[in-house]
């Protein structure tokens, strides 16, 4: 047997429901961060090598700015932290050739 839902029932439950989409969707993008790291690349070795780790770190989705240092051996990155993480860069670096590791994070 059904039970009878008046009009203003269902757009009462219709509003709850977008309200609560609409909720889920801002609170998660107000948990998402800008974030900057530098990491350890060791392995640079010539002058070509930031080239192929900063094409590797771009490739990363949510990646916004890649500076590699050769003189300094590392590379810092900024970042969208809902899009990627610390170990999607360095497995980019890795099958780039070079390992990498965390040596530094800044929140922004």
């Amino acid at each position: 047997m059904k039970t009878p839902v008046s009009a203003q029932a269902k757009k009462l439950l219709l509003a709850s429901i977008l309200s609560f989409g609409l909720l889920a969707a801002w609170s998660g993008s107000a948990l998402a961060a800008t974030r900057t790291v530098t990491l350890s690349v060791p392995g640079m070795y010539c002058e070509v090598c930031p080239i192929t780790v900063k094409k590797a770190l771009q490739k990363v989705p949510g990646v916004s700015k890649v500076n590699v240092s050769f003189e300094k051996k590392e590379a810092v990155v900024t970042y969208d932290d809902a899009k990627t993480s610390v170990k999607a860069l360095e497995d980019a670096t890795f099958e780039a050739g070079y390992e990498s590791k965390l040596k530094e994070e800044k929140t922004k």
